[in-house]
């Protein structure tokens, strides 16, 4: 079923939210494109507009192009293949793709050779691994095939709210050109993924639960205490929300229980979210799917799934599951529930044991939904649904626990599975972070051994962000790579194919499950199938990489395998220790072993330009990510005639703007090149930290009493 539109009332709430709904369109067909070649021009259209135009070099070979399409199972793969003609010059073919303002570069199957690395970006990717542009919007791909003598190359060229061009170019003798619409529902399997109908929540999630700091144990005062630690301690870095999980309700049943809180919660629910929203932060609120009120399901038979014997159906820990198909029965015991918790004022919605529902309550009891077009998945969605017109658009709907497929474009996020935080699933569903929903690894405790990874990889992959530690644990230097890993920023997947297939190739047994006790083959496991984590950050001043590594035996990773020209020099540098690998690295670079107190490497690699550059700042892993707004650099001859730009005895200056945090030192890592040295640093507003040197890297910064938006300039002085 499709998203109802929302009351006018709502309406005007997502707007100011800046998230309005996307208007319903016309679906895109499950069809080909037309494909018209002539006199070297290819053509293609497709929905209404076209998607590709471009020419061939070499049009005699034209005459063996011929489209070829094959529908298999529901898809359409539409093929065209241009040939070089035997000992004749290679191909090349150069086009310009147009695609809706949600689409990106990528790569839309796994390459044949190199590592296996989770990718993904912020801002459009430039990356020499991409060969394909996917269009989020209407669903379709277009790409090159991956042929080890074939050199493709996807460029953005133009970015607009509405549309976006790219240039794709592609050098062989034998270029495969393949179009694929439906992309995600009908070649990967998920059949209620309509993207032109819904959006992905388009802000950063980045917070605190309280579920393994308290348990169920949670109190009123655990909550107003964590509140004030994470409003002085946390949200100047990025967190927003504030989870209160199991433990405040007074039962799983009747919208009573949940909406009057237990008696460790006197001053009720919609007194906390206030206090809450009066520190800053943005409440929400764990709720789950069941129904334990035995009694009352026994004299509303008709609202309740039952057995083959006629009386209310029992299943594990969803007790007896609501006909989300009976109106009535959504109308009394669902939909009251967030329509009041969203009037009190709570912004985040924990929606858990769907997976419950699911499985011990609609699958197993299959036979209930024997009716004319009804089946589990039918009362699934529509029980879903009705949370999500009830709290709305403009709050974020996360689905517990396990992959939820049936869900697609209900849900704004999705916990990939079991209770506790593993960043495996962030390589086995890459593919799904913000095309499908947004992925959740689940709560970051903030131990020894796991706290420098577990923030590093979320981060780097734009998941869902949130801690759950005592608030105490925050006021200690525990809390150091919570501070350096958020904000988190919104990414766009690198792959359209999951690195580690293993989990999402399962997905089609989700039907036939009727117990959700323990992790499915499907769900998202413990184990990691990928060391290595890289973000692509593209700026209009500059683009960088980051790459993020939690172990593995590589000795080198080559640049040519970070989708960057290994013909070219970079610097490296290494966040967690702030150690310079150095600039004129070619080919590779060696990561060295993971230091043991980190249990990880965060890698910050930019290209080397001929003066003195910015290698990282310390504010986040990312080097600069959220927090550097522009950078550039001015060589003596420009600054002449600009009064006191430089100051005396300026040779350059490199200067920038920055979002720092009140209190908290911003480090600059600059690099002194041969026939340059550092020689002072000036901040506006802001005191200089004191320099220190070594092998070609000056490390200084500044020191803000207040939060905000800074301008920094750093002089430098030729040597002889």
């Amino acid at each position: 079923m499709m998203r109802q539109p929302l009351p006018t009332l709502a309406l005007l709430l997502t707007a100011l939210a800046g998230t309005v709904p996307v208007a319903q369109s016309a679906e895109p067909p499950n069809g080909p494109a037309d494909v018209q070649v002539q006199d070297g021009r290819v053509t293609m259209r497709y929905d209404g507009r076209v998607i590709l135009e471009g020419r061939v070099v070499n049009p005699e070979a034209l005459r063996l192009a011929a489209p070829s399409v094959s529908p298999t199972h529901g898809t359409v793969d539409q093929v065209i293949a241009f040939y070089a003609l035997r000992g004749g010059a290679p191909l090349q073919l150069t086009a310009t793709v147009s695609a809706s303002g949600e689409a990106f570069p990528a790569e839309a199957d796994r390459p044949l050779r190199g590592l296996p690395i989770v990718r993904h970006s912020s801002g459009l990717s430039h990356s020499l691994r991409n060969h394909a542009v996917y269009d989020r919007q209407r669903d379709w791909v277009l790409s090159i095939d991956d042929q080890p003598r074939t050199r493709v190359r996807v460029v953005p060229t133009g970015d607009t709210p509405e549309t976006r061009t790219f240039t794709l170019e592609a050098r062989g003798n034998e270029i495969v050109l393949r179009f694929r619409p439906r992309f995600y529902q009908r070649h990967r399997g998920l059949r209620f993924f309509e993207p032109w109908t819904y959006r992905v929540w388009p802000h950063p999630v980045v917070g605190w639960c309280s579920w393994f700091a308290f348990f169920d144990t949670v109190t009123e005062s655990d909550i107003t205490r964590t509140a004030e630690v994470v409003s002085e301690v946390l949200a100047p870095y990025g967190y927003e929300y504030l989870q209160i999980d199991d433990g405040y309700q007074r039962g799983t049943g009747l919208p009573d229980l949940w909406l009057n809180a237990n008696e460790k919660f006197p001053s009720g629910l919609a007194a906390l979210a206030a206090y809450i929203r009066g520190k800053g932060l943005k409440p929400g609120i764990w709720t789950n799917a069941a129904f334990t009120q035995t009694e009352y399901a026994d004299a509303h038979k008709a609202w309740f799934v039952r057995d083959p014997g006629g009386a209310v159906a029992r299943g594990n820990w969803v007790g007896h599951p609501v006909d989300a198909l009976v109106p009535a029965a959504v109308d009394t015991l669902v939909r009251p529930i967030y329509q009041s918790l969203r009037g009190m004022g709570w912004d985040y919605f924990k929606l858990d044991a769907l997976r419950h529902l699911r499985y011990e309550g609609y699958n197993t009891f299959r036979r209930h939904f024997a009716r004319p077009d009804t089946d589990p998945t039918d009362a699934f969605r529509r029980y879903v649904e009705a949370v999500r017109e009830e709290v709305g658009q403009d709050r974020f709907l996360l689905a517990c626990w396990g992959v939820r497929p049936e869900i697609v474009g209900l849900v704004d996020g999705c916990r990939l599975g079991t209770d506790g935080f593993s960043y495996a699933g962030l390589a086995q569903y890459n593919s799904f972070n913000n095309v499908v929903w947004r992925n959740d690894p689940d709560h970051i405790e903030l131990t020894d051994a796991e706290a420098w990874r577990s923030t590093m990889v979320t981060s780097l992959t734009g998941s869902l962000f949130m801690l759950t530690d005592k608030p105490e644990r925050y006021r200690t230097p525990a809390v150091e790579p919570a501070r350096r890993a958020a904000p988190v920023l919104v990414t766009m997947p690198g792959q359209l194919y999951d690195v580690d297939p293993s989990r999402s190739a399962e997905l089609a047994r989700v039907d036939a499950e009727v117990s959700g006790r323990d992790p499915k083959p499907f769900d998202a496991s413990l184990t990691p199938g990928a060391d290595l984590y890289l973000l692509e950050i593209n700026r209009p001043f500059e683009s960088w990489m980051v790459l993020g590594r939690t172990g593995g035996e590589d000795t080198a990773i080559p640049f040519e395998e970070l989708g960057l020209d290994a013909t070219k020099p970079y610097l490296v540098f290494e966040f967690w220790q702030r150690r310079y690998h150095g600039a004129d690295l070619t080919g590779s670079f060696s990561p060295g072993a993971l230091p043991r107190r980190f249990n990880s490497q965060v890698f910050v690699i930019r290209a080397k330009q001929d003066h003195p550059q910015l290698i990282a700042t310390g504010r986040h892993i990312t080097g600069g990510g959220p927090d550097l707004v522009d950078v550039s650099w001015s060589p003596f001859d420009s600054l002449r005639s600009l009064e006191a730009s430089a100051g005396e005895g300026s040779d350059g200056v490199l200067g920038g703007r920055s979002r720092v945090v009140g209190g908290d030192p911003y480090e600059l890592f600059l690099t002194e090149p041969p026939g340059w040295r550092f020689a002072a640093l000036e901040c506006d507003g802001g005191g200089a930290l004191a320099t220190e040197r070594a092998d070609g890297m000056a490390r200084t910064g500044c020191a803000w009493d207040e939060s905000g938006e800074v301008s920094w300039r750093a002089r430098f002085v030729r040597q002889p």
